[in-house]
């Protein structure tokens, strides 16, 4: 049986998925997905802690999913831009899980994400898959994965 490690990057997720379809993704569907095609040995979703009622709701269900949600602080700067994003986080918790799976599974769209992939698949033969709203999904993350699965319909609320 093939072991699998899914990584979310939850806010990417979120603003794509609005911004192209006025929708939300549908993780139940996901997680129903990924578990016919093996065992998951490791689900990590990677979120901004808000102090709002409707996040932490969302957070829940998805640790009733079967998630590990991790959170980071939102950062509020003083020219009042935020931040808050868990590039290096995910990056560190894919590479660590790689040697030990076959196949890492990756929701984003974001290109900063190519570089990881590829070496993963160089230097540990995983299967690296990506799911991304096409339109919003770097071209680089698209080239980099083993395989691109475009998020439409079937994955959305």
């Amino acid at each position: 049986m093939q072991k699998i490690a899914i990584f979310v990057d939850v806010q990417n997720i979120y603003y794509t998925t609005r911004d192209i379809y006025q929708r939300q993704f549908n993780y139940r569907k996901i997680w129903q997905l990924m578990s016919e095609q093996g065992e998951i040995v490791t689900a990590n979703a990677y979120a901004i802690q808000r102090n709002d009622d409707a996040q932490h709701k969302f957070q829940k269900a998805l640790k009733h999913i079967g998630f590990e949600v991790k959170l980071k602080p939102f950062i509020q700067r003083r020219d009042g831009s935020a931040k808050g994003d868990w590039d290096v986080g995910i990056t560190i918790d894919v590479m660590e899980i790689a040697k030990s799976v076959d196949t890492v599974i990756l929701l984003s769209g974001d290109g900063d994400f190519d570089l990881l992939l590829n070496k993963v698949i160089n230097d540990y033969g995983v299967r690296a898959e990506v799911y991304g709203v096409e339109a919003l999904t770097a071209n680089s993350l698209i080239n980099a994965a083993s395989v691109f699965h475009p998020i439409s319909g079937d994955l959305l609320m």
